[in-house]
């Protein structure tokens, strides 16, 4: 009988001592500057509402390769080629803003300019990004909950185009829903279900969601076309820019079967390349 209350207390110190260490090695993991502590932050701005700052957290993530740069990489693409769209938009707006109200064509200059240098930042990230994704795997994992925002235009954006110039406060508005739009076609764009924004609802209601790996190539293609457009004349005019990303899409759709989309963006990167620079 007196070796009984023994053995209790040795099983659990025993206990005490593996809840000590478990404890002990999620804190080192969620020590800033380390890989889990990044992808938890991660999680949390874009929860919150922040893909500027999330970007950020998965940059520092894919930085080194470690237990969550599989998961990172395909989420980081899916993010920064939403908001480089986005912010695109923006850009295209205010441009048509600057024709249709002269007397205030500063302003929507200043202001295209600076959502075209935003764009270009995060185009020139995500063309690095997707330099690292090697994966051969037959499914892509998004490991990420499905966005906030709607597919639909902003009205704001029409006023914008015709001319109107927006208070401080609905500026920001039309910012926010411009990118989180943008982002949130991206990603039913890379779960191989654009313009069904339901389906990938559903889809992401799983945290580690299965897509097929050519269906998301193809949608980092068309990403890599579509930002191409940046660097055309009447935007920021850098050919050699342009060039590099169409034939980064182009090589990316000789990694996914022959398809009738497939054909016809290949046209339409071929286009873009002979267009005269004059």
């Amino acid at each position: 009988m007196p070796a009984r209350p023994c053995r209790r207390a040795a099983l659990w110190a025993l206990f005490s001592a593996n809840i000590i260490l478990m404890s002990c090695a999620a804190n080192t993991a969620l020590q800033p500057g380390t890989p889990g502590f990044y992808w938890a932050a991660a999680k949390q701005t874009y929860a919150a509402g922040d893909y500027q700052k999330t970007a950020e957290n998965l940059s520092n993530v894919i930085s080194s390769q470690n237990e969550y740069t599989e998961r990172a990489l395909p989420w980081t693409l899916v993010l920064t080629s939403g908001m480089a769209h986005g912010y695109m938009d923006l850009a295209k707006a205010f441009d048509a803003g600057a024709h249709a109200n002269r007397a205030r064509i500063v302003d929507f200059r200043r202001e295209a300019d600076t959502y075209r240098e935003n764009a270009n930042n995060l185009a020139l990230q995500f063309a690095e990004t997707f330099a690292k994704f090697q994966s051969k795997d037959e499914y892509v994992t998004l490991a990420f909950a499905y966005p906030t925002g709607s597919p639909t235009e902003d009205l704001l954006i029409g006023k914008v185009t015709g001319g109107t110039w927006l208070k401080e406060s609905d500026l920001e508005a039309v910012q926010q829903h411009a990118v989180e739009r943008a982002v949130l076609l991206a990603t039913c764009s890379a779960a191989g279900a654009r313009n069904d924004p339901a389906k990938v609802l559903d889809m992401l209601k799983n945290s580690d969601a299965k897509v097929p790996r050519a269906a998301f190539v193809e949608a980092m293609a068309l990403a890599l076309f579509d930002q191409s457009q940046l660097y055309s004349r009447n935007q920021m005019d850098q050919p050699d820019k342009l060039k590099v990303f169409c034939d980064r899409a182009e090589d990316a759709l000789k990694l996914v079967p022959a398809s009738k989309e497939t054909q016809d963006l290949e046209k339409k990167i071929h286009a873009a390349m002979k267009k005269p620079k004059a």
